[in-house]
């Protein structure tokens, strides 16, 4: 199974970089994610490695014919305004296997934004899982699993580490690359009220 994959990236001109984790379970996050290329490049990638890997998509995508497709390529529908409960049944699932891997674009979309959605670094932390720090850079055809940190109290310094990481990678569509830091936080009623 790895050698079908692996020979189509090198036909299409990709070096696979590879730095596994020592675990089987932690969360890896996927960027810059520009095109829906990189979809189809990723899972090549993970199959190549030997990777089984889960993700997380909108519901409204495994409602499609393709959803048993999606389903059976590791994909978990979830409902995007229910984050808190998205973050414990994560957690769970990590809690009840000793081989999970969860694979996140924190980007969200492949369109720019001023910020990368946080609830991949709130998973790890509920699951007490390191973040792996896989890349795909179109600029050296490069693509693969880079370092990993085990998430800490401080979110900014967190950040901080992984945008120098992902500092000399590059998407399909460099414009369309969102700014990575965490969402600002928003004052909750109590908090905002005289």
């Amino acid at each position: 199974m790895k050698a079908l994959p692996r020979f189509l990236l090198k036909i299409f001109g990709w070096t696979l970089s590879l730095k596994p984790p020592e675990t089987r379970r932690y969360v890896v996050i996927f960027a810059p994610h520009t095109s829906n290329w990189d979809f189809v490049i990723g899972i090549l990638a993970a199959w190549g490695i030997g990777l089984k890997v889960h993700w997380i998509g909108k519901h409204s995508l495994f409602d499609s014919p393709l959803g048993p497709l999606f389903r059976f390529w590791g994909g978990i529908p979830v409902e995007r305004d229910r984050r808190g409960r998205m973050i414990e049944q994560m957690a769970a699932r990590f809690e009840a296997t000793e081989d999970f891997i969860l694979a996140i674009a924190p980007e969200g979309t492949r369109g720019h934004t001023d910020h990368w959605k946080s609830g991949f670094w709130h998973i790890a932390r509920a699951a007490e899982v390191p973040v792996v720090m896989a890349f795909i850079d179109y600029r050296h055809k490069r693509i693969g699993l880079g370092e990993s940190f085990l998430p800490g109290t401080d979110i900014e310094a967190d950040f901080k580490q992984i945008r120098a990481f992902y500092s000399d990678k590059q998407g399909r569509c460099p414009k369309k690359e969102s700014t990575i830091r965490p969402q600002a936080r928003q004052p909750s009623n109590s908090e905002s009220a005289p």
